[in-house]
Formats: structure tokens, C-alpha cells, sequence
């Protein structure tokens, strides 16, 4: 039996509805032990082969927000994620994320070698193969690549530091400077971030824990006007052929990734 016939009979959906779904990812099957997405409809399915459809229309309704291929080598590019879209797909579908957007643009497989939380716009470097997944990851694993960021959060920071605060069990260091301070659209200072560490919303919890979580939070702070106010805008690390990279999001184009701007200086 084909595919798109096998899960309409078993979910009751129209075939038009459930090719929709095998097209956003959110049809599964298991192949030599593990399951992969299953996206051919007129697959034939010999009896007794597992299928999962993760079927639902509000995940499939939503407006899929457009990454941008920032540089591209070889073995590497580097893409702008907005916020809103996720590093990698989940069961419900791959279609709202950026490693199957960067695979659909590129006409071949690519490999995440880091992750930027959903609700987070910035940079993130895919590698092109295997080799350079393995070589890129490592400078990641061992803190070679330099990554910068940019926040406001909530309140008024008078200087920079290291917030040096252990996260799950493990080390976590985040080093920051003040940029600056406004008053409206509510009392918040900018930081530029860089960090030491990777761990899971490693500056939204520092800076929460601080007394200044990141403005518009949903997690870590609470309501706010704006929408989470933290931009990934520079990459630096080494390619396959160890020059080094530096990767940058022009500010120009920050406030269209929904970072505030505000004219310099002014309070």
C-alpha cells in the first residue's frame, strides 16, 4: 500500500491533508532499527511496516519565518535563523526549521553543529559533510569559536563582568559589557555578550538569575512590549583549511530581526 493511503486509513484524514503533513515532516517509519521522516507518499509500504503521523493543524498553520544563507564554502555556510524558527525539526515537522531549509536551498544533506534556542534570531554554521561536522564540532567542544551576542534586559546594569554561575550541574561563564541604558519603551540596558560555555539557555538564565533576565522572556522574564530581545550577531572560528572566519548580522539589519534600536546616546 502507498504511503499517503496507509495513514489516511489509519488517521482518518484526507489524503490532501496527510500529504500536507508528509510534507512538513510530520510523517515517521522505521528503517534498519531507527525511525525517519517519511516523505514520499507514494512510497509502497509493505504490510506491517510501522508509520507515526504527528498530525496538527495549528503546528501546520503557522507562518514559517524565512532563514537567509549568510556565507557559503564548501564545507561550511554560515545562516541567519529569526526568531521563531527552530535549529532542527522535532516530531511534528521539519518544515519551520532551519537545517531542513538550508538542505532544501542547497540540493544536498547538511550536518548542525550548534543550535540556537527557537525564540533566538542569529547566526548559525551547518557543515556540508561529515569531515566537517567532525572538525567543527570539536573547536565548539573545545571552546574555540567565539560567539557574540547582543541583549537588553530588564533594569539597569551599571558595569560589565563574568557571571560565573554553574548551570545543570556543570560550569557556566558568561562574560558581558554594557553598552548602554534606556528609560522607555520600559528601563533596560544593552549588553554584548560573549560566551565561554554552551549550556541550554545558557544567557537567558544567567542574566535571570542576575536580577536582569532578558527583556521579553517568556520563560525567564515575564511580560514585556517587545519579543525576546537577544540577537546571535557574530561567529568567529577557524574552516577546514584553519584560516580563521569571522561571521557577522549587520546591525543595519538588526531591528528587521526584531532587535530595539534606538538612536545612540539617547537615554
Amino acid at each position: 500500500m502507498r504511503a499517503v493511503d496507509a495513514l489516511a486509513q489509519l488517521s482518518g484524514l484526507s489524503r490532501g491533508a496527510v500529504k500536507r503533513a508528509m510534507n512538513a515532516g510530520a510523517a515517521w517509519t522505521k528503517e534498519k532499527g531507527r525511525r525517519v521522516r517519511l516523505r514520499k507518499a507514494t512510497r509502497l509500504l509493505p504490510a506491517g511496516t510501522p508509520v507515526w503521523l504527528y498530525y496538527d493543524e495549528a503546528v501546520l498553520s503557522q507562518p514559517i519565518p524565512e532563514a537567509q544563507c549568510v556565507r557559503r564554502e564548501k564545507g561550511w555556510s554560515v545562516w541567519f535563523k529569526p526568531a521563531g524558527l527552530l535549529t532542527q525539526g522535532n516530531q511534528w515537522g521539519d518544515a519551520a526549521s532551519l537545517l531542513r531549509q538550508a538542505e532544501r536551498a542547497l540540493g544536498r544533506p547538511v550536518w548542525l553543529v550548534h543550535r540556537l534556542d527557537r525564540e533566538t534570531a542569529g547566526l548559525v554554521l551547518l557543515a556540508h559533510h561529515r569531515q566537517a561536522a567532525g572538525a567543527l564540532s570539536r573547536q565548539f567542544q573545545q571552546r574555540q569559536v567565539e560567539k557574540g551576542y547582543r541583549a537588553w534586559v530588564k533594569g539597569e546594569v551599571r558595569e560589565g563582568g563574568m557571571i560565573a554561575l554553574a548551570l545543570d550541574g556543570k560550569p557556566a561563564r558568561t562574560r558581558f559589557e554594557v553598552v548602554r541604558t534606556v528609560a522607555a519603551p520600559l528601563p533596560m540596558t544593552e549588553v554584548d555578550i560573549t560566551l565561554e560555555t554552551g549550556r541550554l539557555h545558557q544567557i537567558r538564565r544567567h542574566f535571570a538569575e542576575l536580577g536582569h533576565p532578558v527583556v521579553g522572556d517568556p520563560r525567564y522574564g515575564g511580560a514585556a512590549p517587545l519579543p525576546l530581545q537577544l540577537l546571535a550577531y557574530r561567529l568567529r572560528f577557524r574552516d577546514l583549511s584553519d584560516k580563521v572566519i569571522e561571521a557577522g548580522w549587520p546591525r543595519a539589519q538588526w531591528a528587521e530581526a526584531g532587535f530595539y534600536q534606538r538612536e545612540e546616546g539617547v537615554a
